[in-house]
């Protein structure tokens, strides 16, 4: 079975730097795509970055200049560089991949994803 694991939230300051890994298993060809998701409490989820095997990149604007998205050559890892954070980056962080090529930009063209990973920024 297909698993991605994330790793490396945690707390933080204002304008201070984290690093997300993801990890994926179970898989025996590359992930055409992996992306990066983050959703806070209350709030809906939102798509943040993601990468594609031929070295397109996309953000949202909100994170535009602070944030990187990275995927491997094999296609099973994914990080996102993270800096100058602020209080409203404070969220649950989610790894999702696509095994097929098509469209890497909305929730609905992933269709793997992992079970998330904590960052709280405070001011």
């Amino acid at each position: 079975q297909v698993r991605l694991a994330e790793s490396g939230g945690g707390s933080v300051q204002a304008g201070g730097s984290l690093r997300l890994s993801c990890v994926v298993s179970g898989y025996e060809y590359s992930m055409f795509c992996m992306g990066w998701f983050r959703q806070a409490s209350g709030k809906q989820r939102e798509a943040i970055a993601s990468s594609d095997l031929y070295g397109k990149t996309t953000y949202a604007d909100s994170v535009k200049g602070r944030f990187t998205i990275s995927q491997d050559s094999a296609g099973k890892t994914a990080h996102l560089q993270m800096d100058n954070l602020r209080p409203e980056d404070t969220a649950m962080y989610y790894c999702a991949a696509r095994g097929s090529g098509g469209y890497c930009l909305t929730s609905q063209d992933f269709g793997y994803w992992g079970q998330g990973t904590q960052v709280n920024v405070s001011s």
